[in-house]
């Protein structure tokens, strides 16, 4: 409890213009890794081993899971929960095979609305390495919770094969379940920045499985310049600010998905106010009043805000006229001063034609005119500038 008051009065500090003069964490905080954005209705399973693939953001040598049950209906009970480094696909390097425990047991059942956190697992987890995480349900389950879009194939497998080097007649998945983060111990860390949106923070229509979305770029961009900086990413596709559709809207999601993040001390708002200008076309005053409200939230939990503005979408399927000017408002608000934003990421600026500004430049459209590519993924990174990062 001291930690997490430390880590919450030196970022209030930073938020008011004070730079801390040293590192958020102490040896024994919590910082993420890597996480998830919960949503209810996820698949059941029967007797079977999942074993699903994250990426780590920065490293340690003391790792600890965080396992939700937090949509399920019924106990969801998991066994022989393993932590290895994968060796591509479902395969795994077995001489790193390590046992996760949850109270010093190798079986947790969490009841129909709770989460869980195992002990603290000794394990040397690399920056920027793709961790397999392996689980048997003894008992099957019933509707989990789960990430509808892993952007990268996960794995089941019939009975209990948790141990294995690989999965034998593995199924694919392309969905997170009942995981919801990864959180390391290393007393340089500097704390954990959220990226808090829709479909492009998701990944939505970057290369598959590479590593391609823009908080992923990010993190390896912070390792290289030298920074210890947790990237989590709470992107969910389809994701709305003023409704729940695609999970839960960005205000009743929130305190889960940024403010209880360990080490948390920034979060980006991105693009989930797209979703409601193409399918609800709400005003821009609307959608202002909600980001005026996420803000301050933020804020009062000692978070600092990085406002990133909408990118453009003509051409997509739901553009309209409307939306088009509720967008432009929201960006004039962000830029503007009276936003409390503590820092301002300019994607519109980064990736619109100059020629028409209501459309991607062609480079970095993936095709449908609302999500980027590749190129465009690199061009949104790019525009965050780390300095913000403070």
């Amino acid at each position: 409890m001291v930690g997490k008051m430390l880590v919450a009065a030196l970022a209030v500090l930073a938020v008011a213009g004070c730079t801390p003069a040293a590192p958020v964490t102490e040896a024994a905080d919590w910082v993420g890794s890597w996480a998830v954005a919960a949503q209810s209705g996820g698949r059941s399973f029967g007797r079977q081993t999942v074993r699903q693939v994250l990426r780590t953001s920065i490293g340690g040598s003391t790792v600890r899971l965080r396992l939700s049950n937090e949509f399920g209906d019924a106990p969801l009970t998991l066994a022989n929960v393993r932590l290895a480094l994968s060796e591509g696909d479902a395969a795994i390097d077995a001489s790193t095979s390590t046992a996760v425990t949850f109270g010093g047991a190798a079986t947790a059942t969490m009841a129909a609305g709770a989460s869980l956190e195992s002990d603290p697992v000794a394990f040397a987890l690399p920056a920027s390495a793709d961790v397999a995480v392996s689980a048997y349900l003894p008992d099957g389950s019933r509707a989990t919770t789960w990430h509808s879009f892993a952007n990268r194939h996960n794995y089941v497998g019939a009975n209990d094969q948790t141990a294995g080097a690989t999965l034998t007649g593995a199924e694919t998945v392309d969905s997170y379940f009942f995981l919801s983060g990864l959180d390391v111990r290393d007393p340089s860390a500097e704390g954990a920045v959220v990226a808090l949106g829709a479909s492009i923070t998701d990944g939505f229509d970057s290369a598959f499985g590479a590593g391609r979305r823009w908080p992923d770029l990010l993190a390896r961009r912070l390792g290289t310049a030298g920074r210890t900086v947790g990237v989590l990413n709470a992107g969910i596709s389809g994701n709305k600010l003023l409704r729940d559709g695609a999970g839960e809207s960005v205000p009743k999601r929130l305190e889960r998905d940024v403010l209880s993040q360990p080490g948390v001390r920034w979060v980006v708002l991105s693009d989930a106010a797209i979703n409601d200008l193409g399918d609800d076309s709400p005003s821009g005053e609307q959608l202002i009043t909600a980001l005026r409200a996420v803000i301050d939230r933020s804020h009062d939990a000692g978070v600092r805000v990085l406002c990133s503005t909408l990118t453009p979408f003509k051409g997509a399927d739901y553009w309209s006229t409307r939306g088009e000017a509720g967008r432009e408002a929201v960006n004039a608000f962000l830029r503007g001063a009276s936003s409390g934003c503590d820092g301002v990421i300019d994607l519109d600026a980064a990736t619109h034609d100059p020629d028409d500004p209501a459309r991607y430049l062609a480079r970095y459209d993936s095709g449908d005119h609302l999500h980027p590519n590749d190129a465009g993924m690199r061009a949104i990174d790019e525009a965050v500038d780390l300095s913000l990062l403070r």
